[in-house]
């Protein structure tokens, strides 16, 4: 039946040549299948509009001041109680939703949003170091490639524009715990991060193609991301610092004030079917979350070093909780430092 919906849906556009209904979403660069987004228009007959963000608190301060005309936001998990706290998502109830019965169920009871009333998952993984091996061959599992650079190094490191994942590995580099308020442990981090800034090349978003091209050399960055760098440039590699890093889980929600809310809620269903979730991984290249989708995904993202954390290395990856907000304003200050 749903394959007989789906050819009605095509045919209709063919025939009519505009689409019915829209659907805008807000996601990260360069994260989302553009196959994913064929085959839900052409099932669907909803048109899909999507906007970047590069950073958690750019979507954030872009969806609080309003008029932003988007139905859709994927926030990491650190992200979506404050979200949920500022009266900014609907309560979908995906738990509710044909599709929820393949979520895996880790992924069902989170912290960040039990029973998922508000979010399905996107994609997960791990936030490390890229380091070019060509022009470095020590011990890349260490957050000291971006915080203390190496001589050969300098000048050519390039670290994400998000500060929950940066401060976290600078906390734990100075010997803290994820949401730490203790103020020698910060004083230390503030340093370090200043310091190796004068190292650093640049804090930008986008650096695929960059890394690729041997434009930079070393950085921090997802383990998604530096997958699809390694698959362009065989010198890249990527390194999970013994020092501590962070895990993370980016998911589908809705905004309380969507002008498409039947259609969000439907883009939220989709991604949860197996072949979709898949669609997902195989551009970003990352894992689920969706229960089955392993059929559907390249072979190569099963044994993938980006994807398989080294046995010897799991224990430094944390799912961290949402920290307090006013230690979240502590946090806020150093990186407002560090970005002048």
């Amino acid at each position: 039946m749903r394959h007989v919906l789906a050819a009605a849906s095509a045919l209709a556009l063919m025939a009519g040549g505009a689409y019915a209904k829209e659907l805008n979403i807000y996601n990260w660069g360069n994260y989302t299948n553009p196959k994913l987004i064929e085959k839900f228009e052409a099932e669907t007959g909803i048109k899909v509009t999507i906007t970047d963000y590069d950073s958690n608190d750019t979507a954030l301060a872009k969806v609080k001041a309003g008029g932003h005309g988007f139905d859709i936001v994927v926030p990491t998990h650190t992200y979506v109680p404050i979200w949920i706290s500022e009266g900014l998502l609907a309560e979908t109830r995906p738990d509710q939703m044909e599709n929820f019965k393949n979520m895996d169920a880790k992924w069902v009871d989170v912290d960040w949003d039990p029973g998922r009333h508000y979010t399905v998952p996107w994609q997960w993984g791990t936030t490390g170091v890229v380091v070019n091996t060509k022009y470095y061959s020590g011990d890349i599992n260490t957050s000291a490639i971006f915080l203390d650079p190496p001589e050969e190094l300098r000048g050519k490191i390039n670290v994400v524009p998000e500060m929950g994942d940066v401060m976290v590995m600078a906390i734990m580099y100075a010997g803290g715990e994820p949401c730490t308020d203790d103020k020698e442990v910060l004083k230390k981090v503030h340093e370090t991060l200043l310091n190796a800034k004068q190292h650093w090349l640049g804090m930008d978003y986008g650096n695929l193609e960059k890394f690729a091209k041997e434009d930079l050399w070393a950085g921090v960055n997802w383990n998604g991301s530096t997958f699809r760098m390694r698959l362009q440039n065989e010198a890249i590699a990527y390194g999970y610092p013994k020092e501590g890093y962070p895990l993370w889980m980016d998911s589908v929600a809705v905004l309380k004030d969507a002008k498409n809310m039947d259609e969000a809620k439907a883009f939220q269903n989709f991604v949860m079917d197996p072949e979709n979730a898949a669609l997902i991984s195989e551009f970003a290249r990352y894992a689920n979350g969706i229960s089955g989708s392993e059929a559907f995904m390249p072979e190569d993202m099963m044994t993938a070093p980006e994807i398989v954390i080294p046995e010897e290395l799991k224990a430094a990856g944390k799912f961290n909780g949402t920290c307090a907000p006013e230690t979240q304003a502590l946090y806020t200050r150093i990186w407002t430092d560090l970005q002048k």
